[in-house]
């Protein structure tokens, strides 16, 4: 396993991690990969899409209410016919399937990881 170089903890801080919960989990038209829509609530910082290449692992019913960590402050990219609007964070493992980080307890939505 080759690791990253080396950065600053000033780029960590930069990066505005939150809790949100899946409220709706759809398959993404026009994806070039299979992909879900999945629309995130973030509690006062509004509710986001995002697009997530998970379709291996989960189906779109066992993640509704699933409480997921994700990054808000990125740019919003455009995703087939979505703009995803911040990115759902995963470990990869040998087969390329992504799993999703969660919380260990449910949380508010919205709260920061740090």
């Amino acid at each position: 396993m080759n690791l990253k170089p080396t950065t600053s903890f000033t780029c960590f801080e930069a990066l505005d991690i939150r809790t949100g919960t899946i409220l709706e989990a759809k398959i993404l038209e026009g994806a070039k990969k299979k992909a879900y829509q999945l629309l995130i609530d973030f509690g006062t910082l509004g509710v986001k899409k995002s697009s997530a290449q998970i379709t291996s692992l989960y189906n779109q019913r066992e993640l509704i209410g699933k409480q997921i960590l994700a990054i808000i402050n990125f740019e919003p990219k455009q995703i087939g016919k979505i703009k995803s609007e911040c990115l759902v964070l995963g470990a990869v493992d040998a087969e390329n399937n992504v799993i999703l980080l969660t919380t260990e307890k449910k949380t508010k939505n919205g709260l920061s990881i740090s």
